[in-house]
């Protein structure tokens, strides 16, 4: 599985239920990894989606510990173990693990592959990623060029676990 998620310099990843900032092509470059694909979050992370809907032209898994949780257009699965039975039929490079902070750090573990957009500024934050950069299974793979939204600088980072082969 890949882990994408959008993160500032001190690991923060929402405020009160909501992304640290919304960029255009950041959201474009996730629908085209995404499209065709399976994402797998949280319930509270369906609702900062648009119209708090699953997305669409993607098989959506909801991760909830709530055993009466149903979500119309989402699989709903209520532990690690039914999860991954769920996406062992699916090619794992096609599985995105999309947030929140909780389904992020339980199945960080089983992830090779983190895409980070880094935002190089610090947010007033209720939600973190864990810092990949102090943990000793990860390595920066891949770094873009800075870009900027209004007075947001932000490049692409791409971790791997190591050991991990990159195709």
């Amino acid at each position: 599985m890949k882990i994408i998620v959008a993160a500032d310099n001190n690991w923060a990843i929402g405020n009160d239920g909501q992304l640290l900032v919304s960029i255009p092509s950041d959201l474009k470059a996730f629908q085209k990894e995404t499209t065709g694909k399976v994402i797998v979050y949280g319930r509270k992370t369906l609702h900062t989606f648009p119209r708090q809907m699953t997305l669409p032209d993607r098989e959506n898994i909801i991760l909830s510990r709530n055993p009466d949780y149903e979500e119309k257009g989402a699989d709903v699965v209520h532990s690690i173990d039914e999860l991954l039975e769920k996406v062992s039929g699916y090619n794992s490079d096609d599985v995105f693990v999309v947030g929140g902070a909780e389904i992020y750090e339980q199945l960080l573990p089983y992830c090779n592959i983190c895409y980070v957009t880094k935002l190089d500024r610090e947010f007033e934050a209720d939600a973190f990623f864990p810092n990949l950069d102090k943990d000793p299974d990860w390595e920066l793979y891949e770094e873009s060029d800075e870009l900027v939204y209004f007075d947001t600088p932000y490049t692409y980072l791409t971790y791997i676990r190591k050991g991990t082969k990159i195709m």
